[in-house]
């Protein structure tokens, strides 16, 4: 397990106790019913969970990029959809008001979101501009003391239980990603209206829906950042948003293993158990490794980001290796438990199901790629 310091590891221990004794009981009701209770939300904030990456001067507990992957990890292992939830609020739905808030912004908003008063989300996708933001058609127009927002977005995790939404708009047609411009869209603006929700394949608990501006006004004190900043702020955000992923993976990835683990000592085949088989015992070696890839990657670029050091080409290669390193952990878990990894009866087939989108959610692993490769040519190793 990766070394932490005294803050982080009483972090990990209350984060730990909370998904065990609160949120795994939940998990199975959650997979069911496909919905995070708003009131789980309410108890993380209460256990201080939504102030971890806030600084101090705002309200929160500022523990990091750090604090922050600590806790989805821990969420992760008792309950995918909840960390998702918890992680549109307190990783790109908060951190996108702490890259692009202005003093006035964060001072009114950053308190209320770390204790969980305010639920952010973050709205970026759309229907043809999901892997190509830039390509985005919501426009915002200038009017009387503000700004018009009209389209709509897609893809929009918690969109419907948010109280503030992070939305990006094109304000000058021909200047590509630098006519972009983000701007807050409080719950309950005129014009402001939560589309169908999304039936997916894994992560079934977590909201995911569309969002449309329809003669949206908002006024300019809401606008986050200058005008043109939009796709700088959505993309600072997203390096965030891809450590917290790594997380997720991290943790998914944990749970998975420690049930194979648990499988391969209990089920016996050939009169002994399968862990004493040596394909069995490789599998579970290649994952422990993949695991331990995992964790470096998370933590060390994590760590990068909370010294304030370049960290853009690490995030995208940790969101890239932990993404496809989960799926070959979890398609090993599913290995091992045989066709009882196949059957929804065992938490493997559902770990399996959540895991496959976060190798397209919050960047492709194809635009994780480019995104490194083209570093890479600028700058070298």
């Amino acid at each position: 397990m990766h070394a932490l310091p005294e803050e982080l590891t009483l972090l990990r221990d209350l984060a730990r106790g909370f998904a065990n004794d609160v949120v795994r009981p939940l998990a199975p009701q959650i997979e069911r019913e496909h919905r995070v209770p708003r009131e789980l939300l309410a108890q993380m904030a209460e256990a201080g969970l939504t102030a971890v990456a806030v600084p101090t001067e705002y309200g929160g507990a500022g523990l990091g990029e750090t604090g922050l992957c600590v806790v989805m990890e821990e969420l992760t292992q008792a309950c995918f959809a909840s960390a998702v939830t918890f992680g549109a609020h307190a990783s790109i739905g908060t951190m996108s008001v702490l890259v692009g808030g202005s003093p006035e912004q964060k001072q009114h908003w950053l308190p209320k979101m770390a204790n969980g008063e305010v639920l952010g989300c973050y709205a970026l996708s759309e229907a043809n501009a999901g892997s190509d933001p830039a390509a985005m058609t919501t426009k915002a127009v200038r009017v009387d003391g503000g700004w018009r927002i009209d389209g709509e977005k897609v893809w929009i995790t918690s969109g419907d239980m948010a109280d503030l939404v992070t939305v990006f708009a094109v304000t000058d047609p021909s200047a590509g990603a630098r006519g972009v411009t983000a701007f807050l869209v409080p719950k309950g603006t005129p014009g402001l209206s939560v589309g169908k929700r999304e039936e997916k394949m894994g992560q079934r608990g977590s909201s995911t829906v569309v969002l449309a501006f329809d003669n949206c006004v908002v006024p300019d004190a809401l606008r986050l950042g200058a005008v043109g900043e939009g796709f700088k702020i959505a993309m600072a955000t997203l390096d965030r948003g891809r450590l917290a992923l790594g997380a997720n993976c991290l943790g998914c990835a944990k749970e998975a293993q420690r049930l194979s683990v648990d499988w391969a000592k209990t089920r016996v085949a050939f009169g002994k158990p399968i862990a004493e088989h040596q394909m069995i015992a490789a599998m579970l070696a290649d994952s422990a490794t993949d695991i331990y890839a995992m964790e470096a990657m998370v933590y060390r670029t994590a760590s990068m980001c909370d010294a304030h050091v370049p960290y853009s080409r690490e995030s995208a290669m940790t969101k890239l290796f932990c993404s496809e390193a989960l799926d070959r952990v979890v398609d090993r878990a599913v290995q091992i438990h045989g066709g009882m990894g196949y059957s929804a009866e065992y938490k493997i087939e559902q770990l399996y199901r959540d895991a496959r989108v976060t190798r397209i959610y919050e960047g492709t692993s194809e635009i994780q790629r480019l995104v490194i490769a083209r570093d890479v040519l600028k700058k070298g190793l």
